[in-house]
């Protein structure tokens, strides 16, 4: 089934996690090394700040609300929201995980994205598009659009890439 118009600024951003969470899983599996896990805690620290953190809210503050109780499987929300907090814990101990620890942590962070992301795609979406009125979606679409236009990068970069750029344009001062 395609996307609905309304979904796709967050579908949009789920490419980014999934791309994140591949690049985890390559790149552990290419390079164990305390180094590898660094540079790849600070590309899931940028993705947290500048995507992750305004995509929940969207979804918590916006799709959520308008769909609890209007889905056959209403307990996704609560579940999916459940992993939201798992995502923000992960990312708080992996910023000050110990170097022995990160690896463990970033296959655990990127295992939970892709699974989280897979059900909202697979599933909750789905639904939506099956059970909301057009009308709904697009008023949803609307909200949703605008929440993130104002928050998240629309240049067409990874989040990550985004970050570094900025980090390099600053210290060249």
């Amino acid at each position: 089934m395609l996307r609905d118009p309304a979904l796709i600024p967050l579908s949009h951003q789920h490419q980014h996690g999934l791309a994140l969470a591949v690049l985890i899983e390559r790149g552990l599996k290419a390079d164990p090394s305390p180094q590898k896990a660094t540079e790849l805690c600070s590309k899931v620290a940028d993705m947290f700040e500048l995507e992750l953190v305004h995509h929940f809210e969207a979804e918590e503050q916006v799709l959520f609300p308008a769909v609890r109780g209007r889905l056959a499987s209403d307990g996704i929300v609560d579940q999916l929201i459940a992993q939201h907090r798992e995502m923000e814990s992960l990312s708080g101990r992996l910023a000050a995980a110990p170097e022995g620890e990160r690896i463990p942590l970033l296959r655990e962070f990127g295992e939970l994205l892709s699974r989280h992301i897979r059900i909202e795609e697979r599933r909750l979406f789905q639904e939506v598009q099956e059970k909301l009125p057009p009308q709904v979606l697009s008023e949803l679409g609307a909200q949703i659009d605008d929440r993130l236009r104002k928050v998240c990068p629309l240049s067409g970069k990874l989040p990550w890439d985004e970050a570094a750029e900025s980090r390099r344009s600053v210290s060249s001062y």
